[in-house]
Order: C-alpha cells, then sequence, then structure tokens
C-alpha cells in the first residue's frame, strides 16, 4: 500500500491491515480468527501496529490495530494477537517493515512432508523472491512450532534463510515478510504458490 511505512499513524496502518487481511481471508489463507499481520510504525524505538486478536480477519476495521513494542507488549489499543512477539522478533531480525502470519493448507500439509526444509528450483516465480528461476536450489526452512514466541523467535533466527523471505512453522502456517505490506503480500503470494505446486506434484 505504501513503501513509506514509517510515516504511517495507527489509525492509517489499521486501514492498510485491514485491507491486506480481507484479501487474504478471500483466498482461505485465514480462516476463522486466524492469522495476523503487522506494519512497522518505528525503528527507534521499535514499534509496530499489529492486527488485533480475536478478530474476523475478512471484517477488520482501521481500529482493530494494536501498537505494540520491540517485545510484542501492547502500548496503546486492546488485545494484539498471541504472536505480537514473533512479529517483532522478525521485524527486528530481518529489517522488514510489515510481516504476514497465514495459516494455509500447503504450508501445513508441506511442513509434515518436508520438516528438514522444502527446496525449490527451476521455477520462474522465484524471481518473485529475488531469486534466480535457474540454476540454484533455494530452501524455505520449517521449523517446530511452540506456544512460546521466544522459543519459536530463536528456532526462526536459527533456521531462516536470508533469500527466502519465509519461514514454515510446522502444524502452524506460514511467516512472511517484506520492506512494506505491498512487498509482505507479494512474497506471500509467490511463497504459498510454490507451496501449492510441490504439494501438487507430489
Amino acid at each position: 500500500m505504501t513503501a513509506d511505512v514509517g510515516a504511517l499513524d495507527l489509525k492509517e496502518a489499521g486501514t492498510v491491515l485491514a485491507a491486506e487481511a480481507a484479501r487474504f481471508a478471500a483466498f482461505g489463507w485465514m480462516r476463522g480468527t486466524s492469522g495476523n499481520l503487522s506494519v512497522v510504525l518505528s525503528r527507534d524505538p521499535l514499534r509496530l501496529a499489529v492486527t488485533a486478536s480475536g478478530h474476523d480477519k475478512g471484517e477488520l476495521g482501521p481500529d482493530d490495530v494494536v501498537l505494540v513494542d520491540g517485545r510484542g507488549a501492547a502500548v496503546r489499543g486492546g488485545r494484539p494477537s498471541a504472536e505480537a512477539e514473533l512479529h517483532a522478533r522478525v521485524a527486528a531480525l530481518t529489517g522488514a517493515g510489515a510481516v504476514v502470519h497465514v495459516h494455509t493448507v500447503a504450508s501445513v500439509a508441506m511442513g509434515r512432508r518436508e520438516p528438514g526444509g522444502i527446496v525449490f528450483r527451476d521455477l520462474e516465480m522465484l524471481k518473485g523472491v529475488g531469486q534466480p528461476a535457474h540454476g540454484v536450489e533455494v530452501t524455505l526452512p520449517v521449523v517446530a512450532n511452540s506456544q512460546d514466541m521466544t522459543e519459536l523467535g530463536d528456532r526462526l533466527a536459527a533456521a531462516r534463510d536470508p533469500r527466502m523471505p519465509a519461514v514454515v512453522v510446522a502444524g502452524h502456517g506460514l511467516y512472511v515478510w517484506g520492506a512494506d505490506p505491498r512487498q509482505a503480500r507479494h512474497h506471500t503470494e509467490v511463497v504459498e504458490w510454490l507451496l501449492e505446486l510441490t504439494l501438487a506434484e507430489g
């Protein structure tokens, strides 16, 4: 939606995240109240707008967002997602301006099939995550799930590949990031396409 994420205020961020959530919900990637999105509002100190907990992601409005700090704790607004701490960790670790967490069937299925990581090669869609279409192998890491966000963040930090702006959390879903909400959305759509193709090929 905007490249200059630092210029957003909380309500503007809520409008952006509501639109992005509605798109993902329409794909069936945020069923029920699952999934969460965030956008970085400032770096020093780190502050993120995160979708509020317990809301249908296809029906969010501009106020359904919470301002959180670098530990994922609420600074202003209601109750953030339980995974807000992981969003903050990803933003700090990768320099991302936006983080997407969706619960897709393909990510869970492929995480079970390939617990050591999902390898992609010789696919034109790899260009969508900044990689060559041919001649290289790119691995999407898979990490074990945990309800402890600090532990899960440690696993993500240890496993992530800088060439792939995404990680599968086994039995849970997909975390993807980008410089801003638009790039994070594009990365999410590309990674999900790669997962769906690989799953279909068996």
